[in-house]
């Protein structure tokens, strides 16, 4: 069960910001349905928008009233009212925060036959850490768990846990018992430290958003066609001008050998751009694709190519690299960014490439695309 309410003081529309361009409740969304001990995902909401992104990214939607929707609503009144609404209480129920952007499915599942097997009633997610704390006290500063006089090496210490946040195993039976999340034998479940981040901030967002690309899985780029940018894309975003005021680029010649096997592969392939010089065409005519260029408002003009051709947005794959090209980013389901790319593009992007425009990250877009393709058909 994940409780997404529209409501949030410290980061407004948090449980809707993108990490790694994909909204927050979609990530758990989906690291929960990749577990394989977890049957049914419910999202708990009080807001139109987020119930769509949930429906759509496969979840079932609980409405809360709005009793349980306030800021000093428990998350525990959210499950428990969640529970109430199915034929009959689970064995186990898993409560998950979308505010812990990196879950990693397999630790779920850990978790989650921890209660099932009977070794634990409660299992939380957590860090195990060996840092020194203190607290303070009426006599001033004072360990907690250890001696000022006396410090051993950190693998002398047994390690105490931070608890993460990120989800929570209960044996409903004892859940609803007890109505609070800790209850009988409690277990700790170890995550690494790169998946112990929660976003309670704008700098804790934009922390996720740079660790996203370190600490996302790599996923297949399964998408049935590609549009990018030109400037910034097939080129490294530089221009040279003659005394006559021509304006010249670099392109990369394997840019142009990996859009011909993407072609040949029979992926459909579109260069979008605002930019008026011919050579944008130019370059689209040489490499046989076809080109709109020119266009003042990108997002429109992609969403009416995406209908008149019948593609489903989510399977479309956009390269950009500066603010013009967010619009076009948040319309498809691969948000794709140049490393170097303009920060608010790197934080829509669900993947960074490695190459950097005009040096191979056309090449490098198309051959993940091929590849994926070409291992899907051998499978079949």
């Amino acid at each position: 069960m994940i409780p997404a309410r529209g409501g949030s003081k410290g980061v407004p529309g948090k449980n809707l910001a993108r990490v790694g361009g994909v909204p927050l409740v979609t990530r758990a969304i989906r690291a929960a349905l990749a577990a394989r001990t977890v049957e049914t995902v419910l999202v708990s909401t009080d807001d139109r928008e987020i119930a769509e992104v949930a429906r759509a990214a496969g979840a079932r939607v609980v409405e809360r009233p709005d009793e349980l929707s306030g800021d000093t609503a428990s998350s525990e009144s959210a499950v428990l009212h969640a529970i109430a609404t199915l034929p009959e209480p689970p064995e186990a129920t898993v409560l998950i925060q979308c505010t812990s952007p990196f879950l990693d499915p397999d630790d779920l599942d850990a978790a989650i036959t921890r209660v099932l097997d009977g070794t634990a009633d409660s299992v939380f997610a957590a860090l195990e850490c060996h840092e020194f704390q203190w607290a303070e006290g009426p006599d001033g500063v004072a360990g907690v768990g250890h001696s000022a006089a006396f410090r051993p090496r950190r693998q002398d210490r047994a390690p105490h846990f931070r608890e993460t946040g990120a989800f929570y195993v209960m044996r409903t039976t004892g859940l609803l018992e007890h109505g609070h999340r800790f209850f009988g034998a409690i277990a700790a479940q170890p995550v690494p430290r790169e998946h112990a981040v929660e976003i309670d901030s704008h700098a804790d967002l934009a922390v996720a958003r740079a660790l996203a690309p370190l600490a996302d899985r790599p996923e297949p780029l399964d998408v049935d066609a590609v549009v990018t940018d030109f400037d910034g894309v097939h080129t490294d975003d530089r221009a040279g001008v003659g005394q006559d005021g021509t304006e010249t680029v670099t392109v990369s010649r394997e840019d142009g050998m990996g859009v011909a096997l993407l072609k040949k592969a029979g992926i459909p392939f579109l260069i979008l751009s605002t930019e008026t010089n011919p050579v944008v065409r130019a370059r689209a005519e040489k490499l046989g694709v076809p080109v709109l260029h020119g266009v003042a408002d990108k997002a429109a003009v992609l969403e009416k190519w995406l209908r008149d051709a019948g593609w489903d947005p989510a399977r479309v794959a956009y390269v950009g690299n500066d603010v013009n090209d967010l619009g076009c980013l948040a319309l498809v389901g691969w948000p794709v960014a140049v490393p170097g790319a303009h920060p608010d593009v790197l934080a829509a992007a669900r993947l960074v490439l490695t190459r950097p425009g005009g040096g191979g990250a056309v090449r490098e877009v198309c051959d993940l695309v091929r590849t994926h393709k070409t291992s899907s058909q051998s499978e079949e």
